[in-house]
């Protein structure tokens, strides 16, 4: 952990707010009448406005992507391994955005918020968004700090999705895209997993049709059980192997159905956590985002028609112990970016840490990013 003094990190951080009256038209149908965007930023924007870098979270992430805050010096930014002074992304450098996206329950206008219609919490009646939504919404960002163009704009996972997107809904305001352990589309077992995880939650008894708010209860059960399925899919087997391998807690079997392994301990574990601090309507909306994520679509599922107008440069990293999104997905971006004449970097990583390696300090993976960002010209 970073220590408060220590001048590899940005600092105390400072959470923000974006207010925007404009109403802003979902892909679904739906409108949001007006909405709020919680938002970090870390270093200084030029004169010239050219070192801006947008940092788009994943599922169950925020804004707060480096330093800490001053009143929770241990509540690290997810992301502060990667965002700093003299590190990949260098704030001495960069002017970071660290943007929350709309439908989230950390800060950004979600179904806890209040519906200006009803006076009441949104709940079940919040519309459900899409990446093009949150890209809509973060170029309203871009517009509120004074930035054109971003030098670049980054993530993982659903993150990553978004980088990508950004290429697409606006192919002029961003000059590179960095798209780690991420695919154009989920495969049907990847979708099948966000429906178990969603039915977990919908079926508890404390969800009351997403409502649960005006109930006074949370659906714990459901949560716990959607962030066991979720976190499974996180960690490769080599890495749950190596992490927990067979042990038992009690050193031999209960013959009961309380914990017995040290794998179950750190499932429930998570469960638990994540109950505490997460919206379930948020989780429903979110997942249900990744779902529909797939720019080949409307391009009778040909990718290299779908990304023909994006005009950025491309980094691509994957890792191969991510089952989630393996490097399969990855390279067949990097071929449909290449059928259009794009500039792309690619870099497969052999790292234990599936999916969530895209959020590990792996030495190669640091390297690579920071001679990618040291080589953008402002």
């Amino acid at each position: 952990m970073n220590a408060p003094h220590d001048p590899s990190s940005v600092g105390a951080a400072v959470a923000q707010k974006a207010q925007f009256s404009e109403p802003l038209r979902l892909k679904g149908g739906a409108t949001l009448p007006a909405f709020e965007i919680a938002y970090e930023t870390y270093g200084e924007l030029n004169a010239a406005r050219t070192n801006a870098v947008l940092v788009c979270h994943a599922l169950n992430a925020s804004h707060h992507v480096a330093g800490y805050y001053a009143d929770q010096p241990d509540n690290l930014g997810w992301w502060d391994n990667l965002v700093g002074p003299g590190k990949p992304l260098d704030t001495r450098r960069f002017f970071v955005v660290g943007s929350n996206y709309i439908g989230s329950c950390f800060g950004s206008t979600g179904p806890a918020s209040v519906n200006p219609a009803t006076g009441k919490p949104w709940g079940a009646d919040f519309p459900v968004v899409t990446v093009e939504d949150w890209v809509e919404a973060q170029a309203r960002l871009a517009d509120h700090l004074g930035i054109e163009r971003f030098a670049a704009v980054i993530g993982g996972s659903l993150g990553a999705m978004q980088a990508l997107q950004w290429t697409l809904s606006y192919p002029e305001r961003i000059r590179h895209s960095i798209v780690i352990a991420a695919a154009a589309r989920l495969t049907p077992q990847n979708i099948a997993f966000n429906e178990v995880a969603r039915q977990a939650i919908m079926t508890d008894p404390d969800f009351h049709g997403g409502h649960y708010y005006d109930k006074g209860v949370v659906p714990v059960r459901g949560l716990r059980i959607a962030r066991m399925i979720g976190h499974i899919t996180y960690l490769s087997g080599e890495a749950m192997a190596e992490k927990f391998g067979r042990l038992l807690r009690r050193g031999t079997p209960g013959f009961d159905f309380d914990i017995d392994f040290e794998v179950e301990s750190y499932l429930r574990y998570q469960g638990d956590k994540f109950s505490s601090y997460f919206d379930a309507n948020t989780y429903l909306r979110i997942t249900k985002a990744l779902d529909y994520f797939d720019p080949a679509a409307d391009y009778g599922g040909n990718l290299s028609a779908a990304l023909a107008r994006a005009k950025a440069a491309f980094l691509l990293v994957s890792f191969k112990s991510d089952w989630r999104f393996p490097p399969p997905r990855s390279r067949e971006l990097v071929r449909a970016l290449l059928d259009n004449r794009r500039i792309v970097s690619y870099l497969e990583i052999d790292a234990p840490g599936g999916h969530d390696a895209f959020l590990l300090e792996d030495p190669r993976y640091h390297k690579a990013l920071a001679a990618y960002f040291g080589n953008i010209e402002l």
